[in-house]
């Protein structure tokens, strides 16, 4: 574009909103709704490449159809790097001749909002894959996974994009779903604080300084009916607000998050899509939000095709701008129509320039009128095979789990090892279904992933004997009888299993079940049954008759019914999906070279059937048990064990009474007994002694992870605010009631160590809009 005499809204030195208005007024109707549309580069028309596409299958860019593509502008630009498995340089390249053509060869120079998908990593060639996101809050350390996203941030702006369909908020209490692995687990505190950290270190300090996470799937999309992807949902409002709301709500307040998605599932028969009452009424003028809301990828036609609430592209394309979905991704099916709609006076063009203003407002505050050129150099920095290893093998490492240990770990030097699994040399199978490789199987990338094998014979050498036994799927039961000769012949058995996860493309079940390694975790991997898929079990209980002790390791993106396992191996070890440096995690754990510190941030249930088991159900639930199986889980929320014991102790209130608007603080004192460093990680619970309505056994309200050397003791206090203490009343008003609370503090939720009992006193207490509090303070002062 050029001009003859500045324009305000190229002025870098005017506010944003005057910037945004001088546009706006500037530009006609069929410039604005381009604005709320999205290309993807892969195909204009459809996945299906009907119509052409931006780049061919050889990376090849055509710029004379981008000139007529992007003829109006556009809001968004589907996964330039991603969708198209371009190599870092060449997604630079490309981007920044996108970006070229929208500002330099358009009426007003608009550039495009790039996107990509980075929930475990940037989903792109050569970017690093850290472990996946229920693998992250094992961790229960949300500066850990801050720094994870910086590094995400680097590679992402390295190729010129500015948005990122991440994190996932989503509190996951049936492991049914397949998408469990996704998400930060079962506890809504949990969920908010490890998401508010992924989106600081993604956004960075300054708008133009990072890159636009989004929240995602407002709201609810964990509670779908038979734990399957995308069904109807049933949940009342005290629980959607107080449970399901929380972390999103949290990370609009907390953390400044700029973009949200929508879920693809109605509530009570209200698609979220179309949803005014969450996507404006509490989104926006209850929270203020003020970033974009975009689509989840074909949500919008959905409203046609899966809920049956709109006839015609254009009723659907009203319904879900009206609700105030601003974006339409991944390309063009709906909103197109939106001008013909201004036109026939069937939507207001206020409504229109309503979205198009935060699309504007984007732009502009991420600097991309100033800054939309990308250099490829920059790219090559930022990638590479050794690009944040260490950070990824860290991330794992952390993340592993020890669930039982009857004293077969730490694995002595002398000792010879037997492994075997589906999952002990399955690169692709450490990674979740949002990773690169695991999600584009036949794409090359440059990034080695390091497999349980690769590490123990890299470290062990000729003290290891590997076969794989069983596949994950099965039904083939031949090649247990090599395990079974390997573990005779050796001191210890490794058994790596767990399920296999992708995305599961196929709807049509026919299809699906002639895959020979169909997924059981990922994105529309739903699933009815917990055990261990395929014959996985047959090959633990076979190498266990041996009489050699077995250590197994779940690779899984769920909790499985492992009942077995706990009552038979010699010690139960969660390593999720680790990423790309899983191997060397899960040997760093079991060899003691790192004493395990995860803690699960999701329950394990006994069996399918034992659901729901998440720690926080309210006493009539938590209480009542099946015929034959009682109501606790096999392992609870929080629970990790380690190779050194920590004592509590000297557990205090600061004040027995208190305000309803007050604060208190809890400290209790930490002691590693045993000889070894390791980590703690100290949870606080509360429990309503008296509540008014019935409420859960107990809530999560704050956690440290502390590490402490042999003999090291700590003085973990935390900061309580008793607004943290609020639920909603009868009238759905946020209040908090007088009576007594405990407040209790342990290694888990099953595993309280000292309670006490504050009293709330004064009259009940209408929390403000804008008066709660979502975190507590924590300090750790060291003798």
């Amino acid at each position: 574009m050029t001009a003859e005499e500045p324009v305000p809204y190229l002025d870098a030195s005017l506010s944003t909103d005057r910037r945004v208005a001088d546009l706006l007024e500037r530009m006609t109707l069929t410039e604005k709704v381009a604005q709320l549309t999205s290309i993807s580069p892969t195909s204009i028309s459809g996945f299906d490449a009907e119509g052409g596409a931006l780049i061919d299958d050889d990376g090849t860019f055509d710029a004379d159809l981008a000139r007529d593509v992007f003829a109006d502008g556009v809001g968004h630009v589907t996964r330039i790097g991603g969708g198209p498995s371009l190599e870092p340089e060449r997604a630079a390249e490309v981007t920044d001749k996108i970006q070229s053509i929208l500002v330099e060869e358009t009426r007003l120079g608009i550039p495009a909002v790039p996107h990509e998908e980075c929930l475990s990593g940037y989903m792109g060639p050569d970017g690093t894959t850290y472990p996946q996101a229920i693998g992250m809050a094992s961790t229960w350390d949300p500066e850990l996974v801050e720094g994870m996203t910086e590094r995400i941030r680097e590679q992402l702006l390295a190729i010129g994009s500015a948005h990122a369909l991440s994190p996932v908020l989503d509190i996951a209490r049936d492991p049914r779903w397949g998408r469990t692995e996704e998400t930060f687990g079962e506890d809504p505190q949990l969920v908010a604080e490890m998401a508010s950290a992924y989106v600081r270190g993604l956004q960075g300090d300054e708008p133009s300084e990072g890159i636009s996470a989004t929240v995602k799937h407002f709201a609810g999309h964990g509670l779908g009916e038979g734990g399957k992807n995308r069904p109807t949902v049933h949940v009342g409002e005290r629980e959607l607000r107080e449970v399901h709301l929380y972390p999103f709500e949290v990370a609009v307040r907390e953390a400044g998050v700029e973009s949200l998605m929508n879920a693809y599932h109605d509530i009570d028969g209200v698609p979220c899509t179309a949803d005014r009452e969450l996507l404006t009424e509490i989104l926006r003028e209850e929270w203020d939000f003020d970033g974009t809301v975009v689509s989840d990828y074909f949500s919008v036609i959905h409203l046609i095709t899966e809920h049956g609430v709109a006839k015609t592209n254009k009723e659907a394309a009203i319904q879900a701008l009206s609700a105030g979905v601003d974006v339409e991704l991944p390309k063009i099916d709906c909103y197109d129509t939106l001008v013909e709609a201004v036109e026939e006076g069937r939507i207001s063009g206020a409504v229109i320039n309503t979205a198009v203003r935060r699309v504007l407002r984007q732009k502009f505050e991420k600097g991309l009128f100033e800054e939309y050129r990308t250099d490829p150099d920059d790219a090559a920095a930022a990638f590479g095979p050794d690009a944040n290893r260490e950070y990824a093998r860290r991330m794992a490492r952390e993340s592993v789990t020890l669930l039982k240990n009857d004293g077969a770990l730490p694995l002595a030097q002398s000792d010879s090892v037997a492994l075997v699994g589906p999952k002990a040399d399955a690169p692709t199978g450490q990674l979740g279904d949002y990773a690169y490789a695991a999600h584009y199987p036949d794409e090359e990338s440059n990034r080695d992933i390091v497999t349980v094998r690769d590490a123990f014979e890299s470290r062990l050498g000729d003290a290891v004997t590997y076969t794989e036994g069983c596949t994950t799927s099965g039904p083939s039961t031949d090649d247990i009888d090599e395990a079974v000769a390997v573990s005779r012949d050796s001191d210890v058995v490794v058994a790596c299993v767990g399920a296999r996860s992708a995305l599961a493309l196929s709807d049509d079940v026919d299809a699906r079940a002639d895959q020979p390694y169909l997924p059981t975790s990922g994105e529309g991997a739903d699933v009815t049954d917990l055990s261990l898929p395929g014959v996985q079990d047959e090959l633990l209980e076979a190498v266990h008759e041996t009489g050699t002790p077995l250590v197994v390791v779940v690779i899984s993106g769920k909790p499985h019914s492992i009942t077995w396992a706990d009552d038979h191996a010699a010690a139960v070890v969660h390593a999720w999906l680790p990423g790309e440096e899983g191997g060397n995690g899960i040997l760093d754990v079991l060899t003691g070279e790192h004493n395990p510190s995860g803690r699960l941030p999701i329950s394990v249930s006994k069996s399918v059937g034992q659901l729901p088991v998440y720690y926080s159900r309210r006493p009539n639930s938590r209480d009542e048990r099946h015929v034959y199986t009682d109501s606790d889980p096999l392992y609870s929320f929080g629970h990790g064990l380690s190779y050194t014991d920590f004592e509590y102790g000297d557990f205090e209130l600061s004040d027995m009474e208190v305000g309803p608007a007050g604060t208190i603080t809890a400290s209790v004192t930490v002691e590693n007994t045993g000889d070894r460093a390791g980590h703690e990680v100290v949870q606080l619970y509360v429990s309503e002694e008296e509540p008014s309505l019935v409420r859960p056994v107990q809530e999560l309200v704050g956690f440290e992870r502390v590490h402490l050397e042999s003999d090291e003791s700590v003085r973990v206090s935390f900061d309580l605010s008793v607004t943290q203490l609020a639920s909603h009343d009868r009238h759905m008003d946020l209040v908090v009631e007088p009576g007594p609370f405990e407040v209790r503090v342990g290694r888990a939720a099953d595993a309280i160590e000292a309670a006490e009992t504050v009293e709330v006193v004064g009259d009940r207490y209408e929390v403000p809009n804008t008066g709660r509090s979502y975190t507590t303070d924590r300090s750790v002062e060291r003798d």
